[in-house]
């Protein structure tokens, strides 16, 4: 990759990491810096988040909207999308309708912006 190319990654990178939705530090980490690694790993966390997200807001039974959410907490985890993490965790926890209704919402606007972050850093990968 020549040094420009370089650059506009790192930069993009910077900019998807301050927005707070991928810690990108931490994924590169875990990928061990490989860009197509992480980007597979991106690919495939979007899916299991906006899976995972509609079973949970669609479902009546609170063990598989309970085992939705840690299963996305756990992926959320994995990739650095540490506000996803903890969003699904608020539903996990939820104990009345407000509480559930309150997380639900939290948890989407979290997964939404994970989802464009992880569209940012895919498309530059």
């Amino acid at each position: 990759m020549s040094p420009a190319a370089r650059a506009v990654e790192t930069e993009a990178f910077g900019t998807i990491a301050k927005m707070g939705a991928i810690d990108v530090a931490f994924l590169d980490r875990v990928t061990f810096r490989d860009r197509v690694l992480a980007r597979e790993v991106l690919v495939l966390f979007g899916r299991q988040a906006e899976g995972l997200l509609s079973i949970i807001s669609t479902t009546e039974k609170q063990h598989v909207r309970n085992e939705s959410a840690h299963k996305l907490k756990g992926a959320a985890r994995g990739v650095g999308a540490f506000d996803v993490a903890r969003a699904a965790e608020e539903v996990e926890t939820a104990q009345d309708a407000a509480a559930l209704a309150n997380a639900l919402a939290h948890l989407t606007a979290r997964v939404t912006e994970a989802r464009l972050a992880l569209a940012g850093l895919i498309e530059k990968s």
